[in-house]
Formats: C-alpha cells, structure tokens, sequence
C-alpha cells in the first residue's frame, strides 16, 4: 500500500470561492485513476469545504462541484 499526494482545484457552479488543496489517500501500486480521485475528492474534501463555505443557507451536491488535478504523484514525506 502506497501513499499518494495530489494537489487540486474545486469549484462550484453557483459558489464564487475556489478550493485550491493538497489531498492525500492509500493505494495499492499502480496508476493513478484521476476519475475515481475526483469523485473521492469530491466525497472527502470539497463538498465540506463548500458546505462550510455556504454554511445553512443552501445544501451542496456532489454534482455542483467540478475537481481538477493539477498534479498526482507518490508520496514520499
């Protein structure tokens, strides 16, 4: 099992704040499938983010936010 790092971008259609982060996850080796890393992304990270953002006043869907990896790779640290 492998640690991996990835440094990302998520946005939201109607929230105006992009999150710009580093997100960590285990692995077997092998490549890095950059479908199922947004979607667990989505899950893990920016759909608290945006509803931390939103607060109360509106509830967030995975299908509003857009992930897009900048960078994958091995983590060594």
């Amino acid at each position: 099992m492998n640690t991996y790092i990835a440094h990302f971008q998520a946005k939201h259609a109607l929230i105006q704040i992009e999150q710009n982060a580093i997100f960590t996850w285990k692995q077997e080796s092998g490549e890095i499938d950059t479908s199922l890393l947004q979607d667990k992304i989505k899950r893990e990270s920016a759909k608290h983010f945006f509803q931390l953002v939103a607060g109360d006043t509106q509830a967030i869907a995975l299908g509003d936010i857009s992930v897009r990896i900048i960078k994958a790779t091995v983590f060594s640290g």
